[in-house]
């Protein structure tokens, strides 16, 4: 069994029910107060922590005074656009007084269908966790329309834990897990305690969502379960409108766990040998005797490059004779990186005519 206090990098799922006051459309700040309580213990026992966070057209439909039930996709977008900076601001004012920084990243869809966007979004993550900031995630709803929509931000929530390499995903539900039936519809509904393997039998149980302003119901938290698992990150359902969600769910609280069978490098390594290589770089003996200490592939130690890659590509890996070495995902296109090939990381500016990445293939993106 996972266990919360165990987690590397945790991604938190909070949903707008969980939040806003469905009557009142007002946040609710007691609950808020103490998820930030939750989150700066989990920093203090050294995890990362992202919150994805609904909420946003909950907040701004209220200030603007929509009509309660469904809204047009203009009427979203600018509910979204006033709520965002309320959220924004409501998680700021939770986190600050334990000495937490925030960060707002907003996404969509396309963010994560895009190699080149998803290295981006990857790569901002990465250094704002490396920074200790929490990021804010939340969809695009200013912008985002049905066809670059992940519609639910549970699917959003695994995408993201995959893109920083979480280890555990949390989804604070309307419910305390997965059921044999819908709980509030059978009475003799079973709850399951640990999950190996979404079979086709635990899909059929999936019912529909409960609560009013979520739009994710089991079926969706069962897709998240997937794509999470298959990135060798643990994710698990637990109620959370209880204060100090995290705290219980680490006490024993009521849930259901959906355990990988490996971890998540192993899991990103196995992605990366599946990619076809779209070209070659050839290394000379130094970068290779570096490579296999665990550094990064630097251009400097590049000599030959083949092919017609894009950024983001996988590409082999070749050592002075040209045996393999591995193989791993490029932070250049085929046509910069020749222009960068043998030189050392601060001429790069000089030669593209902006600040590049110091790595052509970043160690996190490799595999030996």
């Amino acid at each position: 069994m996972a266990a919360l206090k165990d987690a590397r990098r945790l991604v938190v799922k909070i949903g707008s029910a969980l939040l806003v006051d469905r009557a009142t459309g007002d946040l609710k700040t007691d609950w808020l107060k103490a998820l930030a309580a939750d989150v700066a213990a989990a920093k203090a026992r050294g995890s990362d922590v992202v919150l994805v966070s609904s909420g946003s057209i909950a907040l701004g439909r209220g200030v603007l005074g929509l009509p309660a039930g469904a809204l047009s996709l203009e009427q979203s977008q600018a509910a979204a656009a006033v709520g965002q900076i309320r959220l924004a601001r409501a998680y700021e004012e939770a986190l600050a007084p334990h000495g937490i920084t925030t960060a707002q990243v907003l996404v969509t869809l396309e963010d994560s269908a895009n190699r080149r966007r998803y290295l981006n979004s990857r790569a901002t993550l990465s250094q704002l966790l490396g920074l200790g900031a929490v990021p804010i995630v939340n969809e695009n709803d200013t912008v985002a329309t049905d066809e670059i929509r992940f519609g639910d931000n549970d699917r959003l929530a695994a995408q993201i834990a995959v893109t920083v390499g979480a280890d555990q995903l949390v989804l604070l539900s309307d419910v305390d897990g997965l059921y044999t039936a819908n709980p509030a519809q059978d009475p003799d509904a079973r709850r399951f305690d640990v999950v190996e393997e979404i079979t086709p039998e635990i899909e059929a149980m999936a019912g529909d969502g409960i609560s009013g302003l979520s739009k994710g119901g089991m079926k969706t938290k069962l897709m998240a379960a997937k794509t999470a698992m298959g990135a060798g990150c643990a994710m698990v359902i637990t109620e959370g409108s209880r204060l100090n969600p995290l705290s219980a769910l680490d006490a024993g609280a009521p849930c259901t766990w959906f355990l990988p069978k490996e971890d998540p490098a192993a899991a990103r390594k196995r992605w990366i040998l599946s990619m076809k290589p779209q070209g070659e770089l050839r290394v000379d003996a130094g970068a290779a005797k570096a490579l296999a200490q665990g550094t990064s592939l630097l251009p400097a130690g590049v000599t030959e490059i083949h092919g017609d890659f894009g950024r983001g590509d996988p590409v082999s890996i070749l050592g002075p004779s040209g045996e393999t070495l591995g193989k791993g995902l490029a932070r250049y296109t085929a046509e910069e990186a020749r222009r960068i090939r043998g030189l050392r990381s601060g001429d790069i500016e000089g030669v593209l005519g902006y600040t590049g990445r110091a790595a052509l293939i970043h160690r996190d993106d490799m595999v030996l």
